[in-house]
């Protein structure tokens, strides 16, 4: 493990990753339904409630607005003015899931394990898409990595990406490590790119507790991962197209049509809508969870990620207080046990895992 700071330091970091996911995820989620809410839609919504440049939570629609008909559900959960802690979300409920799997089982976890816990602690109807699939065969007796395999149409998704977080947070500045254990977890649902995106992302992670730059961090990522994968040729077209000075909006129009064909919730156009909100948020905490957002596809999935690595890239003392506050230091979670937790004592416990043999 290489030098990451003093435990003051490496707490806040951590904190950091804990509040940047939560307030990411919270800024994506009104706007998350890709083929609905695509990159044009949701500035004209911006532009119409007078909120770009998108420095906080989206406001909420004006009266009588068509749109409020198109938002999520609990969108009145995640405005601004009206959040008092975070909504329950799977892309919270996952890092919670995480951490508590390495509390029972410590860093050899099996992947059995992984699925046992699901089925104990996690309710079948808060899985989706990949998760749900795998819980469903789980349930009907069968074992890893068959619960990826069979009937299930979802296996390169995004959802195994969603749940890497903690192996990054408790692998500071070790993202082989890190991607190891995302590796681990994410063959009960995933495979091919959909395994791939929770081993990169659990690296970006690891490695922004002490990279200099964010592109650093993703050059650090692109290594736990095959080079000839769609996800990495994809990652590197992003960071060209970046160091080419193209600007972000004409970036992801070309990365749009790049991967036209795989839906707004496979691992591969998300990756390259987050990486681009890394490349270009340059380490800036709210310049890169609102590009992030305004990306679209799977925007509380992608602000969640990309508030994570921005949160520990800088630390939870230099998130900005518009981002914080709302949260009021506690989660909603749908995981058996953990609903009202506050953030403070998940980031807690998850600095304790970082000292432990493993």
């Amino acid at each position: 493990m290489g030098t990451v700071g003093t435990e003051a330091e490496l707490a806040d970091r951590i904190l950091g990753g804990w509040l940047g996911r939560i307030a990411g995820n919270m800024l994506g989620k009104p706007v998350e339904q890709g083929e609905v809410w695509t990159r044009d839609r949701i500035d004209r919504y911006l532009r119409k409630t007078a909120a770009l440049p998108l420095t906080d939570y989206l406001p909420e629609p004006p009266a009588g607005d068509d749109d409020a008909h198109h938002l999520r559900p609990e969108w009145r959960g995640c405005v601004r003015g009206r959040i008092h802690g975070s909504c329950r979300d799977d892309d919270v409920d996952y890092a919670i899931l995480g951490l508590h799997l390495l509390e029972t089982h410590g860093f050899a976890f099996s992947t059995e394990q992984v699925g046992d816990l699901w089925l104990l602690r996690l309710p079948y109807l808060q899985t989706f898409t990949a998760e749900r699939a795998a819980y469903r065969n789980l349930a009907n007796g069968l074992k890893p990595p068959l619960t990826a395999t069979y009937d299930n149409p979802y296996q390169e998704w995004i959802g195994a990406l969603i749940r890497a977080d903690v192996y990054g947070w408790t692998s500071p500045d070790a993202p082989r490590r890190a991607a190891s254990l995302a590796r681990r977890d994410a063959v009960l649902s995933h495979t091919g790119n959909g395994v791939y995106g929770a081993q990169w992302a659990a690296a970006l992670i690891a490695a922004a507790f002490t990279a200099p730059t964010v592109r650093s961090a993703v050059d650090t990522a692109l290594t736990v991962i095959p080079a000839s994968s769609r996800l990495a040729r994809t990652v590197r077209r992003v960071v060209s197209l970046h160091e080419a000075r193209v600007p972000w909006e004409d970036a992801l129009a070309t990365l749009a049509d790049e991967t036209a064909g795989l839906g707004w919730i496979h691992t591969v156009p998300n990756a390259a809508v987050l990486t681009a909100g890394l490349l270009y948020g340059e380490g800036d905490f709210t310049r890169t969870i609102a590009l992030t957002v305004r990306g679209g596809l799977d925007t509380d999935s992608n602000g969640a990620t990309a508030g994570s690595v921005a949160g520990v890239l800088t630390g939870a003392a230099a998130i900005p207080t518009q981002w914080k506050d709302p949260l009021e230091d506690t989660v909603r979670s749908a995981v058996f046990g953990f609903d009202g937790v506050h953030i403070t004592e998940l980031a807690d416990r998850t600095l304790r895992l970082v000292t432990l043999p493993g």
